[in-house]
C-alpha cells in the first residue's frame, strides 16, 4: 500500500480533488506535476481538504470524447431477435463507457426505415429512458441521431427530437442504395432480414416500397438541416463518397466529415476547415474491416483530425497509443485525435483540454498497458480499477 494511502474514508460524490504526482498533459505538453479538480472543473488549486489520488507513474489525460459510438446496440440486442430492456441496456453502456476513460459520449442512434433495433419505436423508447440514465451515468450521455435519408415517416419525430433538446448532434446517413444493390445476394438480405426481424422476402419488398418514395428524400433533409441550424447543433455527413457529395452536404450545414469513402473527399474537408472523422478499431486493426482507407497514416498527415470508438469503445485509448508507437505523433498530438479535437469538432469548448475553468473530466492511464486506472467525470470520481483504491489519501 503507498504511504499515508487509505480506501475507506472518500466519499464517490467528493467534488475537490488533487490529482498529484503524475504526468500531466496541459497545453500541447506533458509535464509531471499535480491537476486541481474543484467544483466539478479544473482549477488553479483545490481547498486543503481536497481528496488526494496519488497519480505517481501515471498520465493525466484529459478525458476522451467520443462522437460515434454504437456499441450500445449490443447491450440493446445482443442477438438478432433478442432485445433487452432499454434502461438496462443503457446502464450497462455507461458502466462501459466510463470504464474506458469516455466522459462524453455521443450515442450513435440510427433511425432507419429497417423494424427491430434502429426503427422508429426503439428510437422512442430511447429518447424516452436516456434523461433516467443521464441522471445516473458519469459520463454525459448525448445523443448522434444517424437520420437515414429514407426514413420518412420518421422525419417528424426527428425533428421533434432536435427541437426539444433530446438530440445534440445531427447525421446525414444515406445507407438505403447500398442496401438496394444488395437485395439480389440472399446471404446480405439475410443480415439485414435478422436485424430487423423479417422474413427475407418481407425485407425485400420493405426495402423496394421505400425506395419508391426517393423523390421526397430532398426536401426532408433541408427541413432537418433547418431544424438542426435553429437548434445550434452541429451536423455531420456519413461515407461520403465524392467531392460532389461532400459539397452537398456542406450545403446543408455537415461541417464535420465523418467516413469518407475517399481520400481526396478527406483532403477537400480538411482544406474547408471541417474536422474529418474516422473509426479508431482501423487505427488498433491496422487497418478498415471494409478495406477502405487505413486511419493512421491519414492522421499523421492532418487529413483525419477525430478517432471515434465506432462500435468498441476501448479502442479510443487503445488507437492514441497505437498513434504514438507509430513514431510520428507524440502523446498530445495523438491524445487531441480522441478528446479535444472532437470536443471543437461538436462546439464543446468546455472540456476536451486540462484548464482552468473546463469540465473536470480526466482519464488517469497506466501507460504501461495502457489502461485507465481511474476516471474522472465533472470533478467527480466515476470509476476506479482494481485495486487502485490504494492510491487514495486523506
Amino acid at each position: 500500500m503507498l504511504p499515508g494511502a487509505r480506501s475507506w474514508w472518500w466519499s464517490p460524490e467528493a467534488m475537490d480533488w488533487i490529482v498529484s504526482d503524475g504526468a500531466v498533459l496541459r497545453d500541447g505538453a506533458m509535464a509531471q506535476g499535480a491537476l486541481a479538480l474543484a467544483d466539478g472543473v479544473v482549477a488553479d488549486r483545490a481547498p486543503a481538504d481536497a481528496a488526494r489520488f496519488d497519480a505517481a507513474g501515471l498520465l493525466v489525460l484529459p478525458g476522451l470524447v467520443d462522437i460515434h459510438g454504437d456499441a450500445h446496440e449490443r447491450q440493446l440486442q445482443p442477438r438478432p431477435g433478442v432485445d433487452l430492456p432499454v434502461r438496462l441496456a443503457l446502464r450497462d453502456s455507461a458502466a462501459q463507457l466510463v470504464a474506458a476513460g469516455i466522459t462524453t459520449a455521443y450515442l450513435g442512434v440510427t433511425l432507419s426505415w429497417e423494424p427491430g433495433l434502429r426503427s422508429l419505436p426503439a428510437w422512442r423508447a430511447l429518447k424516452a429512458a436516456l434523461p433516467a440514465a443521464r441522471a445516473q451515468a458519469a459520463t454525459d450521455l448525448r445523443v448522434h441521431l444517424r437520420f437515414e435519408a429514407d426514413n420518412l415517416d420518421a422525419l417528424e419525430d426527428a425533428l421533434a427530437g432536435i427541437a426539444d433538446g433530446s438530440v445534440h448532434l445531427l447525421g446525414f446517413n444515406d445507407h438505403t442504395p447500398g442496401i438496394l444493390k444488395k437485395l439480389s445476394d440472399p446471404v446480405q438480405v439475410a443480415k439485414y432480414a435478422g436485424r430487423a426481424g423479417l422474413p427475407a422476402e418481407d425485407f425485400v419488398a420493405l426495402a423496394r416500397s421505400v425506395a419508391a418514395r426517393r423523390h421526397e428524400v430532398p426536401a426532408a433533409r433541408e427541413r432537418l438541416a433547418t431544424a438542426a441550424r435553429r437548434a445550434g447543433i452541429p451536423v455531420l455527413s456519413h461515407d461520403d463518397a465524392t467531392l460532389e457529395d461532400r459539397a452537398h452536404y456542406r450545403a446543408h450545414g455537415a461541417t464535420i466529415c465523418e467516413f469518407p469513402m475517399a481520400e481526396a473527399v478527406g483532403v477537400a474537408a480538411r482544406a474547408a476547415g471541417e474536422h474529418v472523422v474516422m473509426g479508431a478499431p482501423n487505427v488498433v486493426r491496422g487497418g478498415s474491416h471494409l478495406g477502405w482507407a487505413s486511419a493512421a497514416p491519414l492522421a499523421e498527415r492532418g487529413i483525419v483530425t477525430v478517432l471515434a470508438s465506432d462500435y468498441v469503445w476501448p479502442a479510443m485509448l487503445e488507437a492514441a497509443f497505437a498513434m504514438v508507437k507509430r513514431g510520428v505523433l507524440g502523446l498530445p498530438a495523438a491524445w487531441a485525435l480522441v478528446s479535444a479535437n472532437p470536443a471543437e469538432a461538436c462546439g464543446l469548448a468546455d472540456r476536451g483540454r486540462l484548464a482552468p475553468g473546463l469540465r473536470g473530466d480526466v482519464v488517469v492511464v497506466d501507460p504501461a498497458v495502457p489502461a485507465p486506472v481511474a476516471v474522472f467525470a465533472a470533478g467527480r470520481l466515476g470509476w476506479l480499477a482494481p485495486g487502485a483504491a490504494v492510491r487514495i489519501r486523506a
